[in-house]
């Protein structure tokens, strides 16, 4: 990822989805978004549906999802359905991927959980923040291969700027042995996340299948339900008496915190664009990462060595269930 110039756009921070795909006709493009029936990946939805794109919005509860598939009916040449996808149940994973027929041209690995409080464990006996976040990513994609052949299809992983904090710990990933820390298992997910498009570039480059993280900087969503007040004023957000929150201004807007993901998943600037990080709408910076880190991709995220050994032991585990 080094050994290239950075790549960089004409758009900012502040940059809306929408606005990415300006002048763009995404018409006849087919489309998944993973937690797509609400915060940036409903955003993500309303772009790529509004340039054209037949969007498949993948969500434990489709019911979720209603407001924005009837928001597309009939509206224009784009469409949205909602068809039901639990990341952390490989059963639904491979009950989904069955009933996908004919060419996928993106897939946006929106869906994600953050800090879940204490341990908690899938059907297969994985922890769940890896499994939600890295693990059912995996397994869709994986099972998705052929389609995203057949449409020369992009992959956007939504990963965070949690990613500079910790490398995977390959010793003890589901920490079976290791206590439980909420925010270490998220940190060690979100840099799954982009060894997994690494993975993708080095694996799949034959395939025309490129894949791309995306760090869509402070939005205040749903994902942040398992925070606590305390931890929420750490993160510059206010909490009044009635539980009422006001975030202050660095903070997106979950239109302008899906602008990244939707430049990945269909912006023509990144053709054949493969293997990187990015934020706020450019290219990000290799740094070593840590605890003083505050932008760029960890050089542990992008380990090329990483990558393949954490593929491996994901394919291990998806097929020893």
């Amino acid at each position: 990822m080094t050994a290239v110039a950075r790549l960089t756009t004409p758009f900012t921070a502040r940059t809306t989805a929408t606005e990415i795909l300006h002048g763009v006709d995404l018409t006849g493009r087919r489309m998944i978004v993973t937690g797509g029936a609400s915060g940036i990946g409903a955003e993500t939805v309303r772009a790529l549906a509004g340039a054209g794109a037949e969007v498949t919005v993948a969500t434990r509860d489709p019911g979720r999802a209603v407001a924005l598939t009837e928001e597309f009916a009939g509206s224009g040449p784009g469409s949205v359905r909602a068809v039901a996808l639990d990341l952390a149940d490989l059963a639904s994973v491979d009950a989904f991927v069955a009933a996908w027929a004919g060419p996928l041209h993106a897939l946006v690995a929106n869906a994600g959980v953050m800090a879940v409080p204490t341990r908690q464990v899938t059907p297969q006996g994985w922890e769940l923040q890896l499994a939600t976040n890295y693990l059912g990513h995996f397994a869709l994609v994986r099972g998705l291969r052929d389609h995203l052949r057949a449409g020369s299809g992009r992959v956007v992983v939504v990963s965070s700027g949690a990613q500079l904090r910790r490398a995977v710990d390959f010793d003890d990933p589901q920490f079976d042995r290791r206590p439980y820390d909420p925010w270490e298992a998220y940190f060690q997910s979100k840099t799954a996340d982009v060894l997994l498009v690494v993975g993708i570039a080095r694996h799949w480059a034959a395939d025309g299948i490129t894949a791309n993280a995306a760090n869509p900087g402070y939005v205040m969503t749903n994902l942040q339900r398992h925070l606590d007040e305390d931890t929420l004023r750490a993160f510059g957000v206010t909490v009044d008496e009635e539980g009422d929150r006001t975030v202050p201004d660095y903070y997106k807007t979950p239109a302008q915190g899906a602008a990244t993901s939707v430049l990945l998943a269909a912006s023509p600037m990144l053709a054949g664009v493969t293997g990187r990080y990015f934020e706020d709408n450019q290219e990000a910076a290799v740094v070593p990462g840590g605890p003083d880190a505050t932008s760029g991709v960890a050089e542990h995220a992008v380990d090329p060595a990483a990558a393949d050994r954490l593929w491996a032991y994901a394919e291990q585990v998806i097929t020893s269930r």
